[in-house]
């Protein structure tokens, strides 16, 4: 089984925690506490497993999370798409991932409400980042595998360049 190190970064609520204990449980979880530090979970598909760092995304915890991110193969930017500030930050957040690993996926959460960012917006911050974006919602369960698939492909691709 290959072995990759992923790093969720993002402000506080905008649904990591949710996104992981989803993919382990398969319930939505509706209540909101909040990480401190880190959590690692080992999220399997197929013969690929990726340890998941689930980290704070409160501020006072700014000082730990390059402790976090060393080693990292890969990295979920995650945003909130009803909160216009979490997009803001998605920013910061992947230049600080971004020393780490080129790895990075735009992940925008809620996507089952009305959302406050336009697609421009995120289309605009793809291009600055050179990353792909995907669109989930926790609550409904729509794409919630889909960043890690893409992620396990780059990786892995099916078919060997000659």
């Amino acid at each position: 089984m290959n072995t990759y190190k992923c790093v969720l970064v993002g402000d506080g609520g905008v649904g990591k925690t949710t996104l992981v204990k989803g993919l382990l449980t398969q319930q939505f979880e509706r209540k909101y506490v909040a990480t401190l530090g880190v959590e690692v979970h080992p999220l399997i598909f197929g013969n690929t497993r990726f340890n998941v760092w689930d980290t704070a995304g409160q501020e006072k915890f700014g000082g730990l999370r390059d402790g976090y991110y060393i080693q990292a193969n890969c990295g979920l930017v995650c945003f909130d798409l009803t909160s216009p500030v979490t997009f803001k930050n998605a920013v910061r957040w992947a230049h600080d991932l971004g020393k780490y690993t080129q790895n990075l996926v735009l992940v925008g959460f809620k996507s089952d409400l009305d959302p406050r960012v336009s697609q421009d917006q995120i289309l605009q911050l793809c291009e600055l980042l050179q990353c792909p974006y995907f669109e989930i919602s926790t609550k409904v369960g729509t794409g919630i595998r889909a960043p890690f698939l893409h992620l396990k492909e780059r990786f892995e691709p099916r078919y060997a360049s000659l």
